[in-house]
């Protein structure tokens, strides 16, 4: 067996990972790298394969091809719904006799993507309920594929664990482990201790905050700080405006339910807040959607943006922008390109982290000055991350004991950690593969 590190190994993002088996190949995920993605926004909007290529916004996957290997993938397999994970395939799916197995809302999600980008991909999509699992045809064998439900900041976020003649491999990007999520099922345990026992020959992990001596919150204590900024701080006459990640429906939904205690008309505002609610309305996994508008296109938000600016008092806005990303909602609100105009009293909640890329922390930085000129009220981080810190890693790899690890998601000097880690739990250098994109390992 054989593992090809396509993307993901040096950078947050480009997530690929392809799996040989000598007459069978399996892919987990296909995702952007956002950074560029974002940049070509700014300047063209049309997406191909070709300048996605050239600008690094998607896997290196051509290796595939140098190793006769493309046309043996069977599947390909994304661990959940984040663009970082699914956003390369309505561009590289084409590519492959392979068949594309999610879960509901990671494939309801997907479906959308390439509805957006006007692309028909000949690959099947194949639905897999999270907690179940499906067979995988290869040329001359099956293969089981478990998806083992696990808490992250989406919804119906899957470990996928692959059962191979050489031993099980768990593909573990990217998850937290909150036995509170406010939405959804806990991590399955269970199954986690069963495919322990059994034997983990490899585990491909998320080794993005390794360096961090923390056990990442749970979801409730996110839900915990809004109450105290929504519910705790006067707000009466204020204009209040929410930014978050489109995909945290679990977020969303707390939203929801601290705006309807306030008594405010709730209003999503974007695009992206759209496509990610939809999706989740189609897999009934929206409670929210009755008690929300949504403005999207041009003339829609404009005028419901000149209703706000009017009567702010009475509304909660949601909408995208959080990572100060150029021509957001927010940021198209800070520069004075929409028809509302912010008031000292107005309070601006960035329900998120930023993202650790420079371009990012830049944006963010532009933004933060621009809303502060204005005087407006800013909060920052009421927010918990969604992947596992320290702590948590120490406790999963307790539990499932592999023999292999291979630390994924992030540059060396986020994931590295990971080998100490392992290290101060009796791991052997030998056994840990601490790696770059673009490499082989064998086994």
């Amino acid at each position: 067996m054989k593992i090809y590190s396509i993307g993901g190994y040096n950078e947050v993002g480009k997530n690929m990972t392809a799996i040989d088996l000598g007459e069978d190949v399996i892919l987990f995920d296909c995702g952007f790298f956002l950074p560029p993605i974002v940049e070509l926004e700014n300047s063209e909007r049309a997406y191909t394969e070709k300048k996605l290529r050239a600008i690094g916004a998607v896997p290196s996957d051509m290796l595939l091809d140098k190793l006769n290997l493309r046309e043996k993938v069977r599947a390909i397999i994304p661990s959940h719904a984040h663009l970082d994970h699914i956003g390369a395939i309505p561009f590289l799916g084409h590519r492959y006799n392979a068949e594309v197995i999610g879960t509901p809302f990671t494939i309801e999600v997907l479906k959308t993507l390439l509805k957006d980008e006007n692309i028909h991909l000949k690959n099947k999509l194949r639905v897999v309920q999270p907690n179940s699992f499906c067979y995988v045809q290869g040329k001359n064998k099956r293969y089981k594929v478990d998806f083992i439900n696990i808490t992250h900041s989406t919804i119906h976020c899957s470990l996928i664990a692959l059962h191979t003649p050489e031993g099980i491999i768990l593909y573990a990007n990217d998850f937290k482990l909150d036995n509170n999520p406010t939405m959804g099922k806990k991590p399955n345990y269970e199954k986690l201790k069963e495919i322990g026992k059994e034997g983990v020959k490899v585990l491909i992990v998320d080794s993005l905050y390794s360096g961090d001596q923390r056990k990442t919150a749970s979801e409730k204590i996110a839900k915990t700080l809004l109450e105290e900024v929504l519910l705790t701080t006067n707000n009466e006459n204020a204009g209040l405006i929410i930014t978050t990640f489109s995909s945290h429906i679990a977020r969303l939904k707390s939203i929801v339910e601290f705006g309807k205690k306030l008594n405010r008309k709730i209003v999503f505002l974007g695009r992206s807040l759209n496509k990610y609610v939809g999706a989740a309305t189609r897999v009934d996994m929206c409670p929210f959607r009755k008690d929300i508008e949504i403005a999207t296109y041009r003339k829609q938000l404009e005028s419901k943006l000149k209703q706000i600016n009017k009567k702010r008092e009475e509304y909660l806005v949601v909408c995208t922008g959080h990572q100060g990303e150029p021509g957001s909602i927010l940021d198209r609100l800070s520069r004075n390109k929409l028809p509302f105009q912010f008031n000292k009293a107005d309070h601006i909640i960035f329900s998120s982290s930023v993202i650790p890329a420079p371009s990012n922390i830049e944006n963010r930085e532009k933004l933060d000055m621009r809303l502060r000129k204005r005087g407006t009220r800013l909060f920052n981080n009421i927010h918990v991350s969604g992947h596992a810190g320290r702590e948590d890693l120490r406790d999963f790899l307790n539990l499932l004991n592999p023999e292999n690890i291979i630390p994924s998601h992030g540059s060396h000097d986020k994931i590295g950690p990971m080998v100490d880690l392992a290290k101060e739990l009796g791991y052997k250098p030998k056994n840990i593969h601490l790696i770059d994109n673009q490499q082989k390992l064998n086994f």
